[in-house]
């Protein structure tokens, strides 16, 4: 008989349903909560599932029912007092939308919380698991383009979209360890994403221990419509965004498209996200969207403000807590 694990959502919005596609998909998980301060958005949630209780409080539905998996699909300053919660509730194992939280400090207290408590920890920086991504990274690993040199993206902030690109830098580059960051941002305007104030344009330039270097540039930038650049000794992959799924170009050769058929099962990213992180807490391997690999990624973010606040290339780890760049909105020395 294979063992049941019951899940409960905090969030009952458009990830929120996504979360709860994927523990639909197993077998082994049924959805047995939801919470949510909107009404409608919770019963609405509730029916779409089949979940049979419901909770306006968060706290309320920890402690009143016996969970296994919490999602935590909530905006981004809420999310350190949800993880905390939910990891000192006695659960197995949360699954928490990107970004980790505003600032470093809070990232790792939210992390910190679940070792303590031996939880495992997943971040929702799905693109592991698209499979144009996949591809990239092992006609990479294959040596396709020669000696990979360099990591090259483009997005709308660092915080919000930055987080998936300096998570992929890190898949592409098997999770070596960074060296350092340096990086500017400019706040022409208030811009902020899902409550938080985010750059309205920035540049960061790192560097791994490997040699790999990589460059994520943000606010009206782009690489020819695509999102994700591959650089090596002897050619070129550009991955997703706007043209091709991915293309790459080799030395002596005209640009092509690989094939991606077979690469990964036919479901969306985030349900192949829950999949993986069900399959962990039933084999005990490291889950693929590690906490411990979302917070090397969350570092960059926060080293990246650091640097544009110093003036100085930042080697890591990074020592401060605080987001430089809502620290400077605040004192009025930026924006």
């Amino acid at each position: 008989m294979e063992t049941t694990f019951k899940a409960g959502i905090i969030g009952c919005g458009g990830r929120g349903r996504s979360h709860a596609r994927g523990y639909e998909a197993s077998p082994d998980v049924d959805i047995v909560a939801c919470s949510d301060p909107v009404e409608d958005a919770r019963n609405a949630f509730a029916e779409q599932f089949d979940v049979p209780n419901t909770y306006e409080n968060y706290q309320e539905m920890l402690d009143n029912e016996s969970l296994d998996f919490v999602s935590v699909c909530t905006w981004i300053a809420l999310h350190k007092d949800m993880v905390i919660a939910a990891a000192n509730s006695g659960i197995k194992a949360i699954h928490c939308e990107k970004p980790m939280a505003p600032t470093w400090g809070e990232a790792k207290a939210l992390y910190q919380a679940c070792v303590d408590n031996d939880v495992v920890i997943t971040f929702c920086h799905q693109r592991r698991f698209g499979a144009q991504f996949i591809k990239a990274k092992r006609l990479a690993n294959e040596g396709a383009i020669g000696e990979l040199r360099r990591l090259e993206a483009a997005c709308p902030n660092l915080l919000d979209w930055g987080t998936h690109w300096f998570d992929m830098f890190f898949f592409y580059n098997n999770d070596e360890p960074i060296d350092w960051v340096t990086g500017q941002i400019d706040v022409a305007e208030e811009r902020t994403v899902f409550g938080t104030q985010v750059e309205t344009s920035g540049i960061s330039w790192l560097r791994w221990k490997n040699g790999v270097e990589g460059l994520l540039a943000t606010g009206g930038t782009g690489l020819s419509g695509f999102a994700n650049r591959l650089i090596g000794t002897k050619g070129i992959i550009d991955v997703g965004g706007g043209g091709a799924p991915i293309r790459i170009l080799r030395e002596g050769a005209d640009w092509e498209q690989p094939n991606l058929s077979g690469l990964v099962p036919e479901r969306d990213a985030t349900t192949l996200s829950v999949l993986d992180l069900v399959h962990c807490i039933k084999t005990g391997r490291e889950p693929e969207l590690s906490g411990r690999k979302a917070l090397q990624a969350t570092e960059l973010i926060f080293a990246t403000y650091e640097s544009s606040r110093r003036r100085a290339k930042i080697h890591l780890p990074l020592t401060t807590d605080d987001s430089a760049l809502l620290t400077m909105v605040a004192n009025g020395e930026i924006g």
